[in-house]
């Protein structure tokens, strides 16, 4: 595995450092499963070129996160069809779960997470997957496709049925009706918003483990913008923090991925914004 010649924050090299570092950021940038959109492919780097602005002291959590190390790696050459693009990332990210890092993947389209959650799946019994997202992406096949990035939850829960899906806003007839069939823990953006959902309660009823995948387009366009699928409405930045927190709090989060960015030349808030998530979930997680 080799070390980005940029690494996220720009972090000294006593920071970054793959062997001591707790935690390790995968550029993984396919967007072979994208069906509006394009531009997910360049996110990994323009968020990574955005976190060299950041500072590096989190005001809410009075403290450093990058100080657990925070080592990222090259991009690996990534496969074209969807299948072995999944087996690619799984193998790599269950190669730092074998060496004990927590993984951050920066994506890449949606499509990207079905392999992440396989190599949870192979190092964890048990383990809950939270989808914060505009879309359902429940889907069985979407274009043809049963890997579009429209089908990637009904993908997810062939590998756990512990799933959480928090700020959808777009969902077609089929998918609602699933929701309701199967009694999925489903929150739309509507029913967040008017205090119709019992946090805590859907928290209780999942594992301790989970992993969380973050689209950006959960988002509101006034925290981030370019993304290959918008929708209006989203969540506001600090309604996103709050809803983190309390996830964190709650559970042992043990691997997350962000994803759906779409890189615009013209828009470099999108990106930005995408780093300081990155970096305030990790504070969550190791400055508690």
């Amino acid at each position: 595995m080799t070390p980005h010649a940029k690494p996220y924050l720009g972090l000294p090299e006593e920071l970054c450092d793959l062997e001591t570092a707790r935690v390790v950021i995968v550029p993984f940038g396919y967007e072979g499963g994208v069906s509006y959109g394009k531009g997910a492919a360049a996110a990994p780097d323009a968020v990574l070129n955005a976190s060299q602005y950041l500072e590096l002291y989190d005001e809410v959590l009075d403290d450093e996160p990058c100080r657990v190390g925070i080592a990222t790696l090259e991009q690996p050459e990534i496969p074209a069809e969807p299948e072995a693009m999944c087996e690619t990332l799984a193998k790599m990210t269950g190669e730092l779960l074998d060496r004990g890092k927590f993984v951050a993947v920066i994506g890449g389209d949606h499509s990207i997470t079905s392999g992440y959650v396989q190599a949870l799946a192979d190092h964890h019994e048990e383990f809950g997957v939270l989808q914060l997202d505009a879309h359902a992406d429940l889907r069985d096949t979407y274009e043809g496709s049963p890997m579009s990035h429209a089908c990637v939850m009904a993908r997810i829960r062939e590998i756990t049925p512990h799933t959480l899906q928090i700020g959808i806003r777009s969902l077609s007839a089929e998918e609602a009706r699933l929701a309701k069939d199967r009694n999925l823990s489903l929150c739309t953006m509507h029913r967040f918003r008017k205090n119709g959902f019992d946090l805590d309660a859907a928290l209780q009823r999942l594992p301790q483990h989970l992993f969380i995948t973050v689209d950006v387009d959960v988002f509101d366009w006034s925290v981030i913008a370019s993304t290959g699928t918008p929708e209006p409405g989203g969540m506001l930045w600090d309604e996103c923090m709050d809803l983190l927190a309390a996830v964190f709090h709650n559970k042992t989060v043990i691997g997350f991925d962000v994803v759906e960015l779409a890189h615009r030349d013209h828009d470099s808030n999108s990106p930005f914004a995408t780093a300081k998530l990155i970096y305030k979930m990790i504070g969550m997680r190791f400055c508690r």
